[in-house]
């Protein structure tokens, strides 16, 4: 090795140490902060509308968002969430709420909060005559009806409310409030008048009320004097007040009033219990499927496999670290992205060993050392590309998506990084540092690299000529399209409730609940539309339009009746309108996906393999959808997900394909295409071949150990990585080899 390559080798090690060091720090002083569908809560999206009297603009959604936060606080909620998202909605997350018709209605009262004085009770014929300019005729707490006089101070007036406990006076639990500017000496005429009255007769209170709603109707105490009232601008309200109501009430009066009325568009609510659940299932799935993976990249590859299982480790270092660093969300699908990546990982990985076992079989290098040095310099421009095509997946979903299909756009791109760091540093450290031991020269079949490996010895004994009639390839592919495409027409694409509105409600009954018996059941109590699934033996999940809370309780009801009982785990409302926009945004993300991925491969392989790579990835995601069609599997943002995450594997294995035949065009530009596009598939299949076993044992484990939540997701990649697998060798080389057989005239770029 010459010093050059020396100083570089130390370069890489000291960057290794240093990440790894850095990563192990932030990993033990930083928490990763979870998402609600992992430690459970309830999050809402508002939106603000526009009313006769203010336009819902973006200050005043910021203005919204302060007087929201204030109220949040009042609640007393653990490190609550509110941000603002576009220009007219707000994104409130609640963790440990589980009681979110609560939270919704402090969230949405427009809270016109006014202070009354009151003119006496009403009867029927005072409820029904008119009264002066500014008078009203209202229930009271308790219910009985008040009549009141014109508002005499707002919410504005009030400075500052809060519940307080007085154990010494007394008084327990009571709610203080404080006037400011105009509104001290509003306050002090207010009480004053009232004081005129005798105790005990209902002029004597002063009413507080909220959206035409009596909340507190205080009486004023004995002490004052007539005329005089309280003149100092504070105030405390007195009764039976316990903890919870004292903080409400206070809550309502210092909340202030929203500026624009809002609405729920969107809530869901994930209980405790079942965040927990889905942390341990894909912490068996992480561990299983890495475990399993590692096994069999060891198998294959001996010592470099081990080397490889230690640098998949740090990678789980890496991007865990880089997650708390950034201060991202992990939710339930970013999970399940992050042992996705694993598999990604082990791909790079094995680009390098199979490059390094050519470089090493063709006797081109003289030492294990030197051919790992070729596998990972001509491994670097398929490593690039094939993880650029998957970075633009994961911003798509970031920029496009919403919710927990947004956070897991979020760890796919910070699990690629980290794999591109694991495997070509990491990874390369390790390996040239083992291949320049004594004993690994003497025996250069330790490395794993020194034999040609199962798939290609097979190969070598007989290689087909695949490309020789390529239409009957495409002949194939076209009828497993039609095959799938045809279930989108028969059974139709099941939306769920993201993409269409609706309300979703997952229970765990205490008694198996078949889900025919459950649907006629709900059919009777007045939800004959309800879409009934069972999972597991106690598992329910009930999605019907919207319902608003009435309804939710006697669709609860009916299941609770059916099971002897039963326990609400997941809750999700979704409005019409917002489903109608997340399923035009889900249009628009892939449609931006297959044309970026045009147009990312056009630049860098010229447009007849871009376009062969694209045809293929479309191929992929007619069938994907087919087959769920078929299976009755609803597509909502979790399947969106897994479909931008195969066409990125898709667009892998055509990318790893295409760099292939690139270079073999470099060396005999005159070869006829459909033999140079036969020799790249055979001379890529062992890494085909590998590289899907190792992602297959990763999702397997999701699908098997990750639970209900991430059954389906897991099932489309499984599927889309034998249809992608299948795909980039028996449909994007087919096409390539058919336009330009057509053309005559395109050929491969022969740029790096």
């Amino acid at each position: 090795m010459n010093r050059s390559s020396t100083r570089s080798a130390r370069v890489r090690a000291l960057l290794a140490l240093a990440v790894i060091a850095l990563s192990v720090y932030i990993a033990v002083t930083v928490p990763v902060r979870l998402g609600l569908d992992l430690r459970g809560g309830t999050q809402i999206v508002l939106e603000t509308r526009s009313s006769p009297t203010a336009e819902a603009d973006r200050d005043a959604t910021d203005r919204t968002l302060e007087v929201l936060r204030g109220r949040i606080d009042a609640l007393g909620v653990a490190e609550p969430t509110l941000v603002r998202s576009g220009d007219h909605r707000i994104i409130v997350e609640l963790p440990g709420v589980q009681d979110p018709k609560k939270a919704a209605d402090v969230l949405g009262r427009t809270a016109q909060l006014t202070f009354h004085p009151v003119l006496g009770t009403a009867d029927a014929a005072s409820r029904s005559a008119p009264g002066r300019a500014g008078e009203r005729v209202l229930p009271d707490e308790s219910g009985g009806p008040l009549r009141l006089g014109a508002a005499a101070l707002t919410g504005g007036h009030v400075r500052e409310a809060a519940a307080r406990f007085d154990q010494q006076g007394g008084a327990g639990w009571h709610v203080t409030v404080d006037f400011e500017g105009a509104g001290r000496e509003g306050w002090a005429r207010l009480t004053g008048a009232a004081a005129c009255h005798p105790a005990g007769d209902p002029a004597r209170r002063v009413a507080i009320v909220l959206d035409d709603k009596v909340i507190s109707s205080p009486q004023v105490d004995p002490g004052v004097a007539c005329g005089a009232g309280i003149r100092d601008g504070a105030t405390r309200i007195t009764g039976s007040f316990g903890p919870e109501e004292a903080r409400e009430l206070s809550l309502l009066i210092n909340g202030g009033a929203l500026p624009v009325p809002v609405e729920t568009v969107e809530q869901r609510t994930v209980g405790a219990t079942l965040g927990a659940a889905a942390i341990t299932a894909s912490a068996w799935a992480a561990a299983v499927g890495t475990a399993l993976t590692a096994l069999f990249v060891i198998v294959v590859y001996r010592l470099l496999g081990v080397l490889a299982a230690v640098a998949l480790a740090c990678y789980g270092l890496v991007s865990y670290a880089a997650l708390a660093a950034l201060g991202a969300t992990l939710t339930l699908p970013g999970l399940a992205g992050f042992v996705l990546a694993i598999g990604m990982a082990v791909d790079a990985n094995v680009l390098v060993f199979e490059r390094s076992r050519e470089e090493y079989a063709a006797r081109r290098r003289p030492s294990p050392r030197s051919a790992l040095a070729a596998g990972f310099r001509n491994a670097l421009s398929a490593i690039a590309d094939s993880n650029i095509t998957t970075l633009i997946a994961a911003a798509l979903l970031f920029f496009l998506a919403s919710g927990p299909v947004r956070g897991f756009g979020v760890t796919l791109g910070i699990g690629v990084l980290a794999s591109m760091f694991s495997a070509l540093v990491i990874t390369r450290v390790l390996a040239e540092y083992a291949a320049g031991l004594p004993r690994v020269r003497r025996s250069p079949r330790l490395t794993g690299i020194a034999t040609t490996g199962a798939v290609r010895d097979r190969l070598g004994r007989r290689a087909p000529h695949l490309m020789r009639r390529p239409r009957r390839w495409l002949a194939a592919s076209a009828a497993v399209l039609v095959l799938a495409a045809s279930g989108v027409a028969v059974r139709g694409v099941d939306l769920g409730v993201e993409f269409t509105g609706g309300r979703l409600i997952e229970y765990t009954t205490d008694a198996p609940v078949d889900a025919d018996r459950a649907r006629t059941a709900l059919a009777r109590a007045g939800f004959p539309r309800a879409v009934v699934h069972s999972s597991g033996d106690t598992g329910l999940t009930v999605r019907t339009d919207p319902l608003n809370d009435v309804e939710e309780a006697e669709v609860t009801g009916t299941v609770r009746d059916l099971a002897g009982g039963a326990d609400k785990v997941r809750d999700e409302l979704i409005g019409p309108s917002l489903g109608q926009e997340l399923r035009r945004g889900a249009l628009i993300a892939l449609a931006v996906a297959l044309g970026a991925q045009l147009v990312y491969l056009a630049a860098r392989f010229r447009w007849l393999f871009g376009t062969a790579a694209v045809a293929a990835l479309a191929h992929d995601v007619v069938i994907l959808v087919g087959v769920f069609a078929w299976l009755g599997k609803p597509v909502d943002g979790v399947f969106l997900a897994a479909l931008l995450t195969v066409i990125g594997y898709s667009v892998n294995d055509s990318v790893v394909l295409f760099d292939r035949v690139r270079e073999l065009t470099r060396r005999s530009p005159e070869e006829p295409l459909p033999d140079l596009a036969n020799q790249a598939i055979l001379q890529t299949l062992p890494r085909t071949v590998n590289t899907g076993l190792g992602a297959a044992f990763i999702l397997t484990a999701l699908a098997v150990f990750g639970g209900s939540s991430l059954t389906d997701f897991a099932l489309a990649l499984l599927i889309g990585l034998a249809v992608g697998t299948y795909s980039s060798v028996f449909t994007a080389a087919p096409v390539a080899v058919e336009i330009h057989r057509r053309t005559g005239r395109a050929r491969p770029s022969r740029r790096r």
